[in-house]
């Protein structure tokens, strides 16, 4: 199974992409994940894209498929669950054209919804461990020991220099400008399914799990549990 997970910056993407990877055997497609692998790697493409940066400049479209394309070339097991990918029309159509060509498809894609002032307030309150990476937030989740991560017990932790409510509403409109016009896009291939993302991370979990249960569903019901599960944008 290939999944989509799709949302605006701190909906939780990351998170629910581990959680899936974890539980169900899925390998997690982040595309700067694959950058810093493909590089220290030192294969083909990881070799381009080092010499791009290197330069000052973007990665391609052209090269983030072709680290795709060779993770997957890898297999995946369970499946794939593509994190922070696409992000444009253009890198939908070409992920596209790429699972069409190692005959493959997406099952769905997983849209977190989450309201702007929420989602300020989350990120704002956002810091993780600077050992092992666990995310924590200073209301919601604080860690159980005062400076102490509860996964690797560092006591050193870091926050993003634009995890802020200025950043961040600039960092949403950017999202909404280039990013958003995939709800229509995935909606009108009948992939879209909206869940939830102001839960809690269980809730959300939850929430997707329902949506994979209903998506492995035998193939007469398959329609029918899809058309529970969407919604118009």
């Amino acid at each position: 199974m290939n999944l989509v997970l799709f949302g605006p910056p701190g909906a939780g993407k990351g998170t629910q992409a581990r959680r899936l990877v974890e539980g169900r055997g899925m390998v997690q497609l982040s595309t700067g994940d694959m950058l810093r692998a493909a590089q220290a790697a030192n294969t083909e493409t990881g070799r381009r894209a080092a010499a791009v940066m290197a330069r000052g400049e973007l990665v391609s479209d052209a090269i983030v498929v072709g680290l795709i394309e060779e993770r997957l070339r890898q297999g995946t097991g369970a499946g794939a669950v593509f994190d922070g990918f696409p992000r444009t029309l253009a890198q939908a159509d070409a992920l596209g054209a790429l699972l069409d060509r190692l005959g493959q498809r997406l099952d769905a894609v997983i849209e977190l919804r989450v309201d702007d002032a929420a989602l300020i307030d989350r990120i704002a309150g956002r810091f993780s461990c600077g050992r092992c990476g666990e995310v924590y937030h200073d209301r919601a989740r604080p860690t159980r020991v005062p400076g102490v991560c509860d996964v690797c017990g560092s006591t050193g932790f870091v926050r993003r220099a634009d995890d802020n409510a200025e950043s961040l509403r600039q960092r949403l409109m950017e999202y909404y400008k280039k990013t958003a016009p995939l709800i229509g896009y995935y909606h009108a291939k009948g992939l879209l399914c909206p869940v939830d993302g102001l839960g809690g991370v269980e809730a959300v979990g939850a929430a997707i799990d329902a949506l994979l249960a209903r998506l492995a569903a035998p193939r007469r019901g398959r329609e029918r549990a899809l058309d529970g599960a969407r919604e118009s944008p």
